[in-house]
């Protein structure tokens, strides 16, 4: 079932092909799917650790992607990746396309089990990009709490609502000073392929962070992951932004003013007693007052530079 695809569904951009086995409404699948036309005309292959990414691809000797896929430990995607970009460059022929080689892991393989693989290869400079789709949980082992899991949110080892807020990942990634780094809504289409291209005209350790929801683990509608993550957007929960080489943040969309209640309403797992949804919604906008402030550093240094 898995690879047998109708040809007619078949496209050039069709990273992920229909027929697999992916939850209804997930946000790596459409996270996914962006990526793959964003790349159309690429020549790349994946690493992917441990996480729903890696289960997506199926049953051997089939596989739900259209791409050569390394499946790496949970803790090594970028080693992995370092070692198959070294390997690509001694086998590459002159004037012959260039070889891209992606890592696609979730925030489990991003921002706890596979950081000190993740540091070292930013710390290299490794010539890879990196992707973390976020869905703030373990979400192929049950939906426990990760450092990625939002302050209030109930999980299966936080029942009472996770006390420790978010970890930064993108400030973590930016004090290596790597030439790019980025989030990803995967309502702002549009902006998440402008990204992506510029990703592709530089070289060096690129990374990406997508919110990417997680019906199952957040108690959600499927039908309604794309407004949950416009909400989150709208609101500076997951504002949209950019760091080039570590110092120059850019915003590319300020918050309108939405409130960040909206977003937390439509998920059953900030729903109880315990969960501190007032301590939440102030973590918001201390966060995005404090990317504003970086962003006003970055263009006031650009001013007195000029």
């Amino acid at each position: 079932m898995m690879n047998t695809v109708n040809p007619q569904y078949e496209r050039e951009d069709c990273l992920l092909r229909p027929g697999n086995t992916n939850c209804g409404g997930c946000g790596m699948s459409t996270g996914l799917t962006l990526l793959g036309r964003a790349l159309e005309g690429e020549t790349y292959s994946m690493v992917i650790p441990a996480c729903c990414g890696i289960v997506t691809a199926g049953a051997y000797p089939t596989t739900s992607y259209n791409v050569p896929v390394l499946a790496s430990t949970f803790a090594s995607s970028p080693a992995f990746a370092s070692g198959v970009a070294a390997v690509n460059e001694l086998n590459q022929d002159p004037g012959a396309k260039k070889q891209r080689v992606i890592c696609w892991a979730g925030d489990g393989g991003t921002y706890d089990i596979g950081i000190a693989t993740l540091s070292a290869a930013a710390e290299r400079n490794e010539d890879l990009i990196y992707f973390c789709y976020d869905n703030e949980i373990y979400g192929n082992t049950g939906g426990q709490r990760s450092s990625a899991t939002p302050a209030a949110a109930r999980t299966t080892t936080t029942p009472g609502g996770k006390v420790e807020g978010k970890k930064e990942i993108m400030e973590i990634l930016a004090a290596h000073r790597i030439p790019y780094a980025a989030t990803l809504s995967i309502a702002h289409p549009d902006d998440f392929r402008e990204k992506i291209h510029k990703a592709l005209a530089m070289s060096g350790f690129r990374f990406f962070l997508i919110h990417a929801p997680c019906p199952t683990g957040w108690k959600t509608e499927p039908a309604e992951s794309i407004e949950l993550v416009r909400l989150a957007v709208r609101s500076g929960i997951f504002p949209l932004y950019e760091v080039f080489n570590g110092t120059d943040y850019r915003i590319n969309l300020e918050p309108d003013g939405t409130n960040p209640e909206k977003y937390f309403e439509k998920q059953k797992r900030f729903r109880g007693q315990d969960a501190d949804l007032e301590n939440a919604k102030l973590a918001v906008t201390a966060r995005i007052e404090r990317l504003r402030k970086l962003a006003g550093i970055s263009q006031m240094n650009k001013a007195v530079s000029a």
